[in-house]
């Protein structure tokens, strides 16, 4: 049973940690990538204590974007 649900506007981003994050009561940060988010994960966990939370977000929100298709070359136009 995770300790608490959070929403993923009341994490901040840490730059550092390339991580959101959030405060755990031991005093360390709960986090979760951008990439662990895409993938659907929702569990943030706290590096220094067993404690973890549930992160509420779109997942749309953080799949990746489709490319948008290549326009093709136009042909080199040759004069004689």
């Amino acid at each position: 049973m995770s300790y608490d649900d959070i929403e993923i506007e009341d994490m901040e981003w840490n730059e550092e940690l390339k991580a959101f994050t959030y405060m755990c009561p031991c005093g360390d940060l709960f986090q979760i990538t951008k990439e662990q988010l895409a993938a659907g994960e929702e569990i943030a966990h706290c590096p220094s204590c067993s404690l973890y939370i549930t992160v509420i977000y779109d997942p749309e929100d953080f799949q990746d974007k489709e490319a948008p298709p290549l326009q093709p070359e136009a042909a080199p136009i040759v004069v004689a």
